[in-house]
């Protein structure tokens, strides 16, 4: 029986001749002597009480690269695990913003496709236990079931799930897959639109009245137009105003034993992807209010763009979407490509300042940090 093998929209083909791909290490010999990494992304210590004592709370936690600890109706949903302290050879530029002996017990395990930056499999045996449900493209369910994960669902592009309290649906990207020398696009790839309860009723409601939900939604919610700064702060606690741990810990116990009605929230994560009109479909569809979009491993554009965005790309996307905030990921961990973490926070703050997108829309969240859904604009 012949195996499948998976494709974009649009047919966009993501394959390189040799020859460019020997072209690309022949430059990237010389081009990173020339890079400064000295720049390290940002980080904070955890709040693992908090983290541990969450029931309640919408949050989200970076670990690092794609990886996050998100908290959403009880459950602890962790991004892509990657722990690695190496990739290819070469040693991660930050440790990891969470131990993994140090996880909360994860209930579910989402992974956006099986490169190794994204499926690291010493990682999920780490978090992996009995009840941890694996969730993974069409092609990957039997091999990770072989390797040990029984629990294991596969989803395909607009499949939803429920899970728990969560409305779960795998979305579109532009990218590919390999693990090995002959499984090339043999699973599939992707992102996740994660629901509660109050946003998916919401959203069947529009899509009842006949008007996609995302387009509705970006009319309520319009941009306002203010000056650019640098938003990465070296202490996280002047991200909340000065407040220090205990008043933080004070405020996560008043939220989860309040009763007031649940709130309507969506978060997007967008895995990895190169630009494409799928964006757009993902942003008329649902009412993001939080989206993870990549911004690094772009260079060189030429060899890397049908698979990866650039920062300036990565901006459209998030407006494609029409999310409240942006959140960047994939950048600081690893040396994949050749830009630095630098480079590409430089460019996605300058893509900012020129589109003039309000600071609080774009959060720079640190390795380590955690962020509510509290002070989203409007």
């Amino acid at each position: 029986m012949l195996r499948q093998t998976f494709r974009n929209m649009d047919d966009v083909s993501t394959t390189k001749p040799w020859q460019q791909f020997r072209r690309w290490r022949k430059e990237r010999h010389i081009r990173l002597k020339q890079k400064d990494y000295s720049f390290v992304v940002p980080r904070v210590e955890p709040d693992l009480n908090r983290l541990a004592a969450n029931r309640t709370e919408t949050t989200y936690t970076w670990v690092g690269h794609s990886t996050f600890l998100l908290q959403m109706c009880g459950l602890n949903i962790v991004t892509d695990p990657v722990w690695a302290t190496s990739m290819a050879m070469v040693k991660r530029l930050t440790e990891p913003g969470l131990p993994i002996d140090a996880m909360p017990t994860v209930d579910v395990i989402l992974i956006s496709h099986s490169h190794y930056d994204h499926l690291h499999l010493k990682s999920l045996r780490m978090l992996y236990q009995p009840n941890t449900l694996l969730i993974v493209p069409k092609g990957l369910k039997n091999k990770m079931k072989r390797l040990g994960f029984k629990k294991t669902m596969d989803m395909e592009w607009w499949e939803s799930k429920k899970i728990g309290d969560v409305h779960l649906t795998f979305v579109p990207a532009q990218h590919w897959t390999r693990r090995t020398l002959t499984d090339t696009n043999r699973s599939h790839w992707g992102g996740y639109v994660l629901e509660n309860e109050a946003a998916y009723q919401k959203r069947l409601k529009q899509e009842e009245q006949g008007q996609p939900a995302g387009v509705k939604e970006q009319q309520k919610h319009k941009q306002k137009r203010e000056s650019m700064k640098i938003n990465i702060r070296s202490d996280a606690a002047k991200r909340e105003g000065g407040a220090n741990s205990s008043s933080t810990a004070a405020k996560s116990t008043e939220l989860n034993e309040s009763t007031k009605p649940q709130e309507a929230q969506t978060l997007y994560f967008a895995g990895d992807s190169g630009y494409f009109r799928g964006f757009e479909l993902i942003g008329d569809r649902f009412n993001i209010d939080v989206a993870f979009i990549p911004i690094g491993a772009y260079e060189p554009e030429w060899f890397m763009s049908a698979q990866h965005v650039n920062p300036e790309q990565a901006m459209q996307a998030f407006v494609d979407v029409k999310a409240r905030v942006m959140v960047p990921m994939h950048y600081g961990a690893f040396k994949l490509a050749d830009d630095t973490p630098k480079e590409a926070l430089e460019r996605l703050i300058a893509e900012q300042k020129r589109r003039k997108i309000p600071n609080e829309r774009i959060r720079f969240i640190m390795i380590g940090e955690t962020l509510d859904m509290t002070k989203l604009p409007d």
